[in-house]
C-alpha cells in the first residue's frame, strides 16, 4: 500500500463546538489505515479544538490555513507559526489560491511563509496552480515553476515539505483536471524538484475532489494524495472518501 495524504481544508467553516462534534463522528467512522494520513486545516478559531480532538491518533494531524511570516508583532488578524504551533498545529497551508487571488498574496510572501513555517517546526503545504486563462495559454508549467522558485529559492534537499497542485479554475467550480492532466503536472513538478536536488516530496492534487472522483484521481501513481475543500465538511462523507479511495 503506497502512502497517501488526505488533507481537509475547511476554509471559513466549522467553529470550535462544531469541530468537536465533527471529530467525534469522524473518529468513530474512520479507523487508522496503514500508510494513510488524514490532515485537517480548520479556521484559526477552531485550531486548538481540532488539535485536542486529534490527540492519541498518530494518523491524524491538525494544520493552520495560513500563517504570517513574522513570529510576532503588530499584525492584527494574523497568526504566526509559533502561535499556530501552540494551538496544536503541526502543518500550515502556504499560498492557497484563495490567499493568492482573493487576498493578493504574492510569490515573495509565500516564500517568506514557507521559511517561517519551517522555522516554527511546522510542515509547509505549498499550494501552486494556474488560472484558466494561463492554462488556455499553455502557461501551466511556467506559472507553477515560477511559484515553486519563489517559495523554494535555494536548491537542495528539504526534509519537511508537501506540495499541493490546485488548478485555480477547478476549485469550487465543480470542474477538475482529468486524472491524466493532474498526473502530467505532478510529473513536471517532480522533475523540477529532482533538478533542484530535492526528491521524495509528496505532491497532492486539489480541485473539486469528491467521493465520486477521488479513487480515479488517486489511481494515478503521480498523485500522493488530495487536498479537499467542500467534500471534507461532512464527517461521515469525509471518512468514507478517505476509507474507500484507491490505495
Amino acid at each position: 500500500m503506497r502512502a497517501l495524504v488526505f488533507a481537509a481544508n475547511w476554509k471559513m467553516n466549522v467553529g470550535p463546538s462544531e469541530a468537536r462534534e465533527y471529530l467525534a463522528i469522524f473518529r468513530h467512522a474512520y479507523a487508522p489505515i496503514p500508510d494513510r494520513q488524514v490532515w485537517f486545516f480548520p479556521p484559526a478559531v477552531s485550531l486548538e479544538a481540532v488539535g485536542e480532538g486529534l490527540q492519541h491518533r498518530d494518523d491524524l494531524l491538525a494544520g493552520a490555513q495560513d500563517i504570517h511570516w513574522e513570529p510576532k508583532g503588530a499584525f492584527t488578524g494574523a497568526i504566526s507559526g509559533p502561535l499556530a504551533s501552540q494551538a496544536g498545529a503541526r502543518a500550515a497551508l502556504i499560498g492557497h489560491s484563495e490567499r493568492r487571488h482573493v487576498f493578493g498574496e504574492t510569490d515573495e510572501q509565500t516564500g517568506k511563509k514557507v521559511a517561517a513555517a519551517l522555522a516554527a517546526g511546522l510542515h509547509p503545504v505549498l499550494c501552486v496552480g494556474e488560472t484558466l486563462a494561463q492554462r488556455e495559454a499553455e502557461q501551466t508549467m511556467a506559472v507553477v515553476t515560477r511559484q515553486l522558485e519563489a517559495a523554494l529559492p535555494e536548491p537542495g534537499p528539504i526534509s519537511t515539505l508537501t506540495i499541493a497542485y490546485e488548478p485555480v479554475w477547478a476549485i469550487g467550480t465543480g470542474r477538475n483536471a482529468t486524472p491524466k492532466d493532474a498526473a502530467e503536472v505532478h510529473s513536471g513538478i517532480r522533475a523540477w524538484l529532482k533538478q533542484r536536488g530535492t526528491e521524495g516530496i509528496k505532491i497532492l492534487y486539489g480541485g473539486s475532489v469528491n467521493l465520486k472522483n477521488a479513487a480515479e484521481l488517486l489511481a494515478q501513481r503521480e498523485l500522493d494524495g488530495v487536498l479537499v475543500g467542500g467534500a471534507s465538511l461532512d464527517p461521515a462523507g469525509w471518512a468514507e472518501l478517505v476509507r474507500t479511495a484507491a490505495a
